[in-house]
């Protein structure tokens, strides 16, 4: 195989690598990945670091709780009256393919303004990670910070990642 041929054939694996490696899937809330009454949503969001390309998933009972992404306006007002897209499967994926601000809510009378809301600020690679505002409602200060869960998946992604960029590199050899 020509050199040119195996310097773009490895130059294709380490971005494959790069793109795959960096994709992180989220289960919104606590540490049991809920969307729930009981997180405080300020709080699991403010250690996260969205970028182009992760995922956030939404884990529910569909009976007791749906997820509304709604505009900044009827986020702070808790409207459900005109979503952007309603989910109602009780294990919904949402992609975050470009950087900015969406908003979701649960749409179930009440739920918002217990606290039931969660702002998503999708960054660029370098940027720093989002500063919602604390959320409100009688659970907001009484649940624990959880931390960051990756899927499955993410890991899966980087280990054929890293099996492409070795394979090239034996294609070097």
């Amino acid at each position: 195989m020509a050199a040119a041929m195996k310097i773009t054939l490895l130059a294709v694996a380490a971005m494959a690598l790069l793109s795959t490696a960096s994709a992180v899937t989220y289960d919104v809330g606590a540490p049991s990945g809920e969307w729930d009454l009981n997180t405080d949503y300020g709080s699991w969001v403010s250690d996260k670091k969205f970028v182009p390309g992760d995922s956030i998933v939404f884990k529910y009972t569909p009976p007791q709780h749906d997820v509304l992404e709604v505009s900044k306006a009827d986020y702070d007002s808790c409207s459900a009256a005109s979503p952007i897209t309603t989910l109602k499967t009780g294990n919904d994926v949402v992609a975050l393919p470009a950087t900015g601000t969406r908003y979701f809510i649960c749409g179930f009378t009440g739920h918002c303004a217990a606290g039931m809301k969660v702002t998503i600020d999708v960054g660029s690679a370098g940027s720093s990670p989002s500063s919602p505002a604390p959320a409100s409602g009688p659970s907001a200060g009484n649940s624990p910070q959880p931390s960051q869960t990756p899927s499955a998946a993410t890991s899966v992604q980087a280990t054929v990642g890293l099996a492409l960029v070795v394979l090239f590199a034996g294609l070097m050899a």
